[in-house]
């Protein structure tokens, strides 16, 4: 959809951004400070550029993911992809995955569908269950795709078919014992200039 923003459009709105201080790991009600959980992707690196496969510019599959053990403790995961950088009051979410099993250590390119992985998908900002390939506006800037994993100390509470970010969040509040983060980063007809950091740097929490 973004795709047809005109160049001169996005540069205008080039400062307005989501900012990653609205991610939902640094939701208050969540208080991390918990075990840090090792998120990766074989497809790209933390705070590198994501392939355009991934994106409204190639097949729009969620990538491929991989995390370390969950801490002792943790009874369920749960996953929420959202971009700091849109231009709008709070980030946009691109997936959500609740109530995943302990035992799940990673997740294959494409399985964030509405058939296609273990766990209850939820809605995304554009009101669908599924993966929500990235699609920056042109000329806007680099986007900051952010994806946080959550390690439960409870078993997935019921949220029905297609949970949103809010129900997501109200059910974590006070259950998180581990997280990780990843940031993948894109932009539209622009080089990435890929800096180096963490969540720190992106205004999230120091895990440790």
């Amino acid at each position: 959809m973004l795709e047809h923003v005109p160049e001169w459009l996005g540069a205008s709105l080039r400062n307005i951004r989501a900012g990653a201080e609205h991610l939902a790991i640094v939701h208050p009600a969540l208080g991390i400070g918990a075990v840090e959980i090792a998120l990766s992707s074989p497809a790209f690196g933390d705070f590198a550029e994501m392939p355009a496969r991934f994106t409204a510019d190639g097949a729009g599959v969620s990538p491929p993911l991989h995390w370390s053990d969950a801490p002792a403790g943790t009874q369920s995961l749960a996953l929420i992809v959202e971009d700091a950088d849109s231009p709008t009051p709070a980030p946009l979410v691109h997936a959500i995955l609740w109530g995943m099993n302990v035992a799940t250590t990673g997740l294959a390119e494409g399985a964030i569908a509405a058939d296609g992985a273990a766990g209850a998908i939820g809605i995304n900002s554009y009101l669908s269950q599924g993966w929500l390939a990235p699609d920056p506006p042109s000329g806007h800037g680099e986007h900051r795709y952010v994806f946080q994993l959550f390690a439960l100390d409870c078993s997935p509470e019921d949220l029905g078919d297609g949970p949103g970010r809010g129900a997501v969040l109200n059910a974590m509040a006070g259950h998180v014992i581990g997280a990780g983060i990843l940031t993948g980063l894109y932009s539209r007809g622009e080089v990435v200039d890929a800096p180096v950091g963490d969540a720190a740097a992106i205004g999230g929490p120091a895990v440790a």
